[in-house]
Formats: structure tokens, sequence, C-alpha cells
């Protein structure tokens, strides 16, 4: 895990969960990554992939997400 670094914009804190099938409607299990600032980005009901890193995971983005994140990286450095 390679921390706060030149190029990376810290967006908030996450909760993050394993969200059990069966429970609170998930019809399968899965990780729940909670950040409202992340719908800035990836809007409910979009799709994207992860990835595993050292000390994490990644989430990859398709081209308009990437346009979003890049405006917003861009006004952040303001």
């Amino acid at each position: 895990m390679s921390g706060p670094s030149e190029g990376k914009i810290n967006l908030g804190k996450a909760d993050v969960y394993i969200h059990l099938k069966g429970k609170s409607g998930a019809s399968v299990t899965h990780i729940d990554i909670e950040l409202e600032s992340l719908n800035k980005i990836i809007k409910p009901g979009e799709s994207s992939y992860v990835g595993g890193k050292e000390g994490g995971v990644f989430l990859g983005l398709k081209k308009e997400m990437i346009e979003k994140a890049e405006k917003i990286a861009k006004n952040s450095n303001k």
C-alpha cells in the first residue's frame, strides 16, 4: 500500500462492509464501499471493475468515469 503521493487526490474515508447474502436485501455476498463522493464518478447502477493490489484494491474506470474523476482532481488543485 503506497498511501498519499503525488497525483493522488483523497476523496475521504470510506465505510467498507462485507454484505452477506440474504441480509439487508443482498442477493449475493459482496463488499460495499460506501463513500458519497464516489457517486460523482460512478453513478448508482453503473458498472466498473475491481482489481487486487498490494494492500487493497483499485477500481478501474470507464472512459466517462475517467473524465469525471479527472475533472474532480483538476478542481481540487485550485
